[in-house]
């Protein structure tokens, strides 16, 4: 049986960004992820609850991807 994973995803001092993805890939620190046209790197991943019958639910704290740094205090600043 393949698990599928639900996974709430937060970017700190970000209220645009984030949401929850369905991935047929258990997330993992280090990990990168495709949130609107960026990528942020995975720093966290949390058990919300134990999976259910096909679904692990997962929370994963993010943060910029290098290449994205320069466009964060872009948006930041102006």
């Amino acid at each position: 049986m393949a698990t599928y994973f639900k996974v709430s995803i937060v970017v700190p001092g970000r209220k645009d960004i984030g949401g929850i993805q369905n991935l047929k890939k258990e997330p993992k620190s280090g990990d990168t992820l495709t949130l609107g046209k960026d990528k942020y790197e995975i720093v966290n991943v949390s058990e919300l609850m134990p999976p259910r019958g096909e679904f692990a639910y997962l929370h994963a704290t993010c943060r910029p991807a290098k290449r994205n740094k320069q466009k964060e205090r872009e948006a930041r600043s102006g």
